[in-house]
């Protein structure tokens, strides 16, 4: 079922057994004022949750997934640049943003495969390319692997393909597996969040710059217990091992886009994909962090339009115009 984005998201303890309390997420009603785009923005009800979904543009489907944390709003200045050649569909991943929470063990990489899996179905698109952001990387390869969709081609923004090292594998990691268990953390981040500074230095930590705007959004975000919570969830149900070794049977062709200075996810480890994964094509983007795609969009935007055209999703004659 669709239901128009002027209708608030309610979230009912009838509904689904992960629904906390203490844990509220974003209010459609009073968080979504000025949030990108709202005007494509819709809700869908499918597998058992209702969706915020954001669908623009025409053309051969485009799925846009985000990374842990985010929501739409990470493909504010990106979408409506592959709105001019696709139809665009992103969505809030699963207790993200304005999508409502499934019981925890939803939120395995496996489970919020075969969600966004049965979403497509209700919206009724195959999408003919794929591109997501950091772990929205890891669950486009996963539906992949399981036959859930076959695109031409998969799209990596500084993906979360290998198991997390370097710093956030030695604590990130572990402390999100300790903290997802608590029920007053998330109520903690989101009070700290209204200060000036954290959500600031969040982004820093990224390697990223992002403009005002940009950091507001987040910042709306992190103020949202609920939404934490999710982000907790899903980093601790995760584990990426798995996913690494059947890599060599990925079978859409892929790009690896990275930042050089990601303080998240090594750019090493686009070479490292690419050296596992047959006709994988790694281009790292020289000083930008691993929010790349919202530094440099039209960067990012022509990457895609001509990565798209060298496999057939887009006339090839479209990459000499761009």
């Amino acid at each position: 079922m669709v239901h128009p984005a002027r209708d608030p998201l309610h979230t009912s303890s009838s509904r689904t057994a992960a629904t906390r309390p203490h844990c509220p997420k974003p209010d459609w009603e009073r968080d979504s004022h000025d949030w990108p785009h709202r005007d494509t923005s819709r809700f869908v009800e499918a597998g058992g949750l209702r969706w915020h979904v954001q669908l623009m543009g025409r053309g051969p489907a485009l799925l846009l997934l985000h990374g842990t944390g985010a929501a739409t709003h990470s493909w504010r200045q990106l979408a409506p640049l592959l709105a001019e050649h696709f139809t665009v569909i992103a969505l809030d991943l699963p207790g993200h943003g304005f999508t409502e929470t499934p019981a925890r063990k939803r939120m395995s990489l496996e489970g919020m495969a075969a969600d966004i899996a049965a979403l497509l179905r209700t919206l009724g698109h195959r999408p003919m390319l794929v591109a997501g952001h950091s772990a929205g990387v890891a669950v486009l390869a996963r539906m992949c692997l399981d036959g859930a969709i076959a695109p031409t081609g998969l799209v990596s923004l500084n993906g979360a393909l290998l198991p997390i090292g370097g710093r956030a594998g030695r604590w990130m990691l572990p402390l999100a597996r300790l903290l997802a268990v608590s029920t007053m953390v998330p109520r903690l981040v989101a009070r700290f969040a209204h200060r000036q500074g954290l959500v600031e230095r969040m982004i820093a930590d990224t390697g990223s710059s992002l403009d005002p705007h940009g950091i507001e959004l987040y910042r709306r975000l992190v103020c949202s217990p609920g939404h934490v919570a999710a982000a907790l969830t899903m980093m601790a149900s995760w584990r990426l091992e798995q996913l690494a070794a059947e890599l060599p049977h990925l079978a859409p062709h892929l790009l690896l886009i990275a930042g050089s200075n990601d303080k998240t996810i090594a750019s090493a480890d686009a070479g490292r994909v690419q050296a596992i994964v047959p006709g994988a094509r790694a281009i790292v983007m020289p000083g930008l962090g691993h929010l790349a795609h919202e530094e440099r969009p039209q960067d990012v935007a022509g990457l895609i339009v001509e990565f798209a055209c060298e496999h057939g999703a887009l006339p090839p004659a479209l990459a000499a115009a761009e």
